[in-house]
């Protein structure tokens, strides 16, 4: 697996003020709102619900206990609580929500490398819309495949949350604008520089391949929506290029 440290921003001239926007709100949010991810009535009133964006209905459910399959422990997992306004708005709300501190570090590490190269490419605004867009039409492909995919009513009440679909846009741009940039990562245990498409191709194969597993068993394994990751990408090399219309080819 790969895991990047840093790319070159030599050429980088524009202060990612966006993209630092965006990762402040993330955290205050994670720390303020989840609480580090204790507050379990605000994370399971505002995560995209597939079944509520279907039917477009809010939808609740009791906290119920159940037993750990390895360990025989009980325990209370909680019910989804009521959202306070369109469900649908928790497409945007819950891109900017984590399910633990791991979670937001590792998209946090990933949109502090490749966002300030893509805000820097198509400017300030159109960064803000080009990341909200992705980040919805990736929640959007998870809903679509959860409910083509779905065996029973309760795959469609799973909630998800997390920035890794708008993240996952914005590493499909990135590899459209700077395919050959040098990004130093950590490969197969060993430190390296690599072109950006190869770091970035080997992400997407693997959550290519770990999505191939949605076939078997919904769109959600592990706790990771892969369709989210693949919608999301999809969507950024497919907009980027409409994003930088206008734009004074020297900021390539």
């Amino acid at each position: 697996m790969v895991f990047p440290l840093y790319d070159d921003n030599t050429d980088r001239t524009t202060t990612p003020i966006v993209n630092y926007a965006l990762i402040a709100i993330n955290i205050l949010v994670f720390v303020f709102l989840q609480q580090l991810g204790t507050n379990d009535k605000f994370t399971y009133a505002f995560s995209t619900v597939p079944q509520e964006i279907v039917t477009g209905r809010d939808v609740r459910t009791p906290d119920r206990l159940v037993e750990h399959p390895v360990t025989g422990q009980q325990l209370l997992i909680p019910g989804l609580q009521p959202t306070p306004f369109s469900v649908y708005l928790t497409l945007i709300v819950s891109m900017f929500m984590h399910g633990g501190i791991a979670h937001i570090a590792g998209n946090m590490l990933f949109l502090w490398i490749f966002g300030d190269n893509v805000e820097h490419r198509i400017g300030h605004l159109r960064y803000l819309i080009f990341y909200l867009v992705c980040g919805v039409l990736a929640s959007l492909a998870h809903v679509f495949v959860t409910a083509a995919l779905a065996t029973d009513v309760g795959s469609m009440l799973i909630p998800s949350l997390g920035a890794s679909g708008a993240i996952s846009g914005v590493l499909g741009g990135y590899i459209v604008l700077y395919p050959t940039r040098r990004v130093t990562v950590f490969l197969f245990r060993f430190l390296t520089q690599v072109p950006a498409y190869v770091a970035i191709g080997i992400w997407f194969a693997f959550q290519l391949i770990s999505g191939l597993g949605m076939l078997g068993g919904g769109s959600q394994q592990g706790g990771v929506a892969y369709a989210a990751h693949v919608g999301g990408f999809v969507a950024g090399l497919v907009l980027v290029k409409f994003f930088t219309l206008g734009r004074d080819a020297s900021y390539a």
